[in-house]
């Protein structure tokens, strides 16, 4: 599977990603609302690779990594993955979720991945909702997911805190944003 937007490329997860994952595994920055420990060795984000690999094979969908065309280089990943555990209620939906390196941030990356995410599950998947969620404090991820529509349905509370969910609708999904 590969999704091309204007500035970026979504692809499969691969193994020779693991040391750019590395560099967004054990960045505290990045890691700071997720509720895992920061990552401290290498192998760690090889086991985040083959569990997402995994994830493709009986899911048939994951998180895809984002590559930068400009540069060729991985700058994060996004996507859609089934909830397979349940999470604040929720079961077997489509969740999506992203994450990327703070060089990164503010340049509209995560925002254009995200459509394209969509796109692919509402279109091609053919889901009727898919769901996201925040930590509260997340400023920027909040924005993010208010910004393409989703609404904010309850609240639920993690190891890391309180965590914002989000639903959006088949029929409120506008793909012209």
């Amino acid at each position: 599977m590969k999704i091309e937007t204007e500035r970026l490329i979504l692809r499969k997860l691969e193994e020779t990603d693991v040391e750019r994952m590395f560099l967004l595994d054990s960045n505290p920055e990045v890691m700071k609302y997720i509720g895992v420990p920061v990552l401290t060795e290498q192998s760690q984000s090889l086991g985040v690779i083959k569990m997402i690999q995994k994830q493709y094979e009986e899911n048939g969908t994951g998180r895809l990594a984002v590559i930068e065309k400009e540069t060729g280089l991985l700058i994060g990943w996004s996507g859609l993955k089934l909830l397979t555990e349940e999470t604040n209620g929720y079961k077997n939906v489509l969740d999506l979720g992203y994450r990327y390196l703070p060089e990164s941030w503010g340049k509209g990356y995560a925002l254009e991945a995200a459509k394209a995410s969509l796109e692919l599950g509402f279109n091609k998947m053919k889901a009727d909702v898919i769901y996201a969620c925040a930590h509260c404090e997340n400023a920027g991820s909040n924005h993010i997911l208010k910004k393409l529509g989703f609404e904010k349905t309850g609240e639920f509370t993690e190891p890391n805190g309180i965590c914002n969910w989000y639903e959006l609708k088949r029929e409120k999904y506008l793909p012209s944003y």
